[in-house]
């Protein structure tokens, strides 16, 4: 494997993603993070309590204020079977029904817009997640990177941040609603009889027991089920990033065998999970009805002794039913509850990760009038520090020279490169840019003052105009296309379908490999940058293209420092100095002719490039 490939590459032992899914998760601790983060919105999450409150009024009410009208009917109509003058007082009955439809239209009104106001609540938090999640995505060292698959990290994303928006704008809504129901309806039940109240109390405990029961067994499910799912997306990332590949190789067999192994753990955990809050409903209902049969047979013994009316054994009736179902309503939104936490505690764990450390800025980089005089000390560093990648690398380099870097595959070129951009912070040794310490300057400050071109290429979705000018955003149409003329670029772009204006699509492949490398080159040449980066810039491109690059590379490293790496050393011929890298070390330096002549290492390497394997005899 490749020094670069070796860097990017993930701990074995796992999918992608799933690294860290042994780690106990802490429900309480998930729920109070995810409290403190909607305490700036709780006005509005008080306003929504008080719109359940009202909603629940109005609804309570009405088996009470009904419970009139069926008394009066009773009376009316006893009146009217012992022969007595006064009927049923249909005035007085349609009253109510006015007065009910009223109460209805009130608390279905209050229910609405607490609705809305908790979805714009959900809707608001979802979007000031996604935005520190992706300011996140800036701030984060390379090597967490190294460490967790992409598909890991877009589905704390989109799949963990849907799931707190829905379940916020759900649940807690319901939530509210249920236990303000369950409030009022045990006072009103309180107006009524407190015996027939107090068989509907006992029904609790024992619910909540089994809910309890339940929770805990699903609980564990429902973290894995999110964990699972962002290995499996993971997995769906990679192949199809890496489809023509895939194929190539053969290799569809066995990722479907890896995608069926984590998609079955998904499957498994979901139906585990799915299984026991599935019972809840049930349970609940077995219970209830136990209660509500008891309540019935008391209420109508209380009603025959005359201790209660017919109206309000109605009313009675109706309240159990409006008491247990809320208590159930809770009970299933505990699985909701749970996948919010779950996924809640998925993206704070991200949010919490350690970011790259930005130490004291004592230099500014526009103020400092740098000219490219870059010097290692030396640096030590390791991507694990038990393996040190340099060990001691020390190296000056003046303004506007151009220093080549050649060595074996993991000799650690790349590396030093990525140390002098800043993606990983340096063991021990220090390097400095025209006599300041590279930490005196901010990340994004220094790295405004380098150009980097990688044999790795990376365009976005977007037209070939648009991709070059990412070098300097401010660049008019006109300097776009002067980088691309002298990046050899202009002759095949205006060949394509509506020229600089064409779309790249998302994967890049309606142009050659060759041609995204000669649009990131004209990024950097409009970048216009002090200290020039090449890592094996030329190495997708065919000979005769190689040759017009390196005389746009020539004219473009002109007053520049610079560092190239590279594999193909016939490129690097008319380098200023060139270090020859071996295990971390600099074995030799020099010019290409002084280390030709001595016949050392870098002429073994150079010389290597144009031995020719003997014929094998038939």
């Amino acid at each position: 494997m490749s020094e670069r490939n070796a860097k990017r590459g993930r701990p074995a032992g796992g999918p992608p993603g799933m690294g860290q899914m042994e780690k106990a998760k802490d429900f309480k601790g998930g729920m109070k993070k995810l409290l403190a983060y909607l305490a700036p919105f709780r006005f509005r999450l008080i306003a929504v309590a008080f719109l359940a409150i009202g909603a629940t009024i109005f609804t309570i009410v009405g088996p009470k204020i009904m419970a009139m009208a069926t008394d009066e009917l009773a009376d009316g109509i006893g009146n009217m079977m012992r022969g007595e003058a006064s009927g049923i007082d249909f005035g007085f009955i349609g009253m109510i029904v006015y007065l009910l439809i009223a109460l209805y239209l009130l608390g279905s009104a209050f229910g609405y817009v607490q609705g809305h106001v908790m979805a714009d609540v959900a809707t608001r938090i979802s979007y000031n997640l996604r935005n520190a999640i992706l300011a996140k995505l800036n701030r984060m060292p390379l090597g967490y990177f190294h460490r967790n698959s992409q598909g890991d990290v877009l589905s704390r994303i989109t799949n963990d941040v849907d799931t707190m928006e829905q379940s916020l704008s759900q649940s807690i809504t319901q939530l509210l609603s249920s236990l303000a129901m369950v409030v009022g309806v045990l006072a009103m039940m309180l107006t009524i009889s407190w015996q027939m109240t107090l068989i509907a109390v006992v029904i609790v405990p024992v619910s909540m027991f089994f809910v309890i029961a339940l929770v805990g067994a699903s609980q564990k499910h429902f973290r894995h089920q999110q964990q699972y799912l962002g290995g499996v997306n993971g997995q769906v990332e990679e192949t199809y990033g890496g489809h023509i590949v895939m194929k190539a190789f053969g290799g569809e067999r066995k990722a479907l065998e890896r995608f069926d192994a984590e998609n079955g753990k998904l499957a498994e955990s979901a139906r585990k999970a799915e299984f026991f809050s599935g019972l809840m409903m049930p349970v609940m209902m077995f219970v209830g009805n136990l209660g509500y049969v008891v309540i019935c047979i008391v209420g109508a013994s209380m009603a025959a002794n005359g201790r209660v009316s017919i109206g309000d054994i109605q009313a009675f009736i109706q309240y159990v039913r409006n008491f247990t179902h809320p208590i159930t309503q809770i009970a299933n939104l505990s699985s909701q509850l749970q996948r919010m936490v779950a996924a809640s505690e998925r993206v704070f764990e991200f949010l919490n990760e350690a970011e790259e450390a930005e130490g004291e800025v004592t230099a500014v980089a526009s103020e400092a009038a740098l000219q490219g005089h870059i010097r290692f000390e030396h640096v030590r560093f390791g991507y694990d520090p038990e393996h040190p990648v340099i060990k001691d690398f020390s190296l000056d380099v003046k303004p506007g020279q151009r220093v080549a870097i050649v060595g074996p595959t993991g000799a650690g070129k790349t590396t030093i490169v990525k140390l002098l951009m800043r993606f990983h912070e340096l063991d021990g040794g220090a390097i400095y840019v025209d006599g300041h310490r590279l930490t005196d300057f901010s990340r994004h400050d220094i790295r405004s003052k380098f150009g980097m071109v990688l044999q790795d290429t990376w365009l976005f979705n977007g037209s070939i105009l648009e991709n070059i000018r990412y070098g300097r955003l401010d660049a008019t149409d006109e300097e776009v296309v002067e980088a691309a003329k002298e990046a050899q670029v202009d002759h095949f772009v205006r060949t394509l379908p509506d020229g600089y204006r064409m779309e790249l699509n998302e994967e890049t492949t309606n142009v050659s490999q060759g041609q995204k490398q000669l649009l990131t080159i004209a990024r950097a040449i409009l970048a216009d940058p002090r200290v020039l980066i090449l890592d094996e810039a030329t190495s997708s491109v065919d000979t005769r293209t190689e040759l017009l690059i390196q005389k746009a590379m020539d004219r473009l490293m002109q007053g520049r420092t610079s560092f190239i790496i590279a594999h193909r050393l016939s490129t690097i011929r008319n380098a200023d100095l060139i270090l020859c890298m071996n295990e971390g070390d600099i074995v030799e330096q020099g010019t290409h002719e002084e280390l030709m002549r001595r016949g050392g290492f870098y002429a073994s390497l150079y010389n290597s490039q144009f031995e020719h394997a003997e014929p094998v005899a038939g």
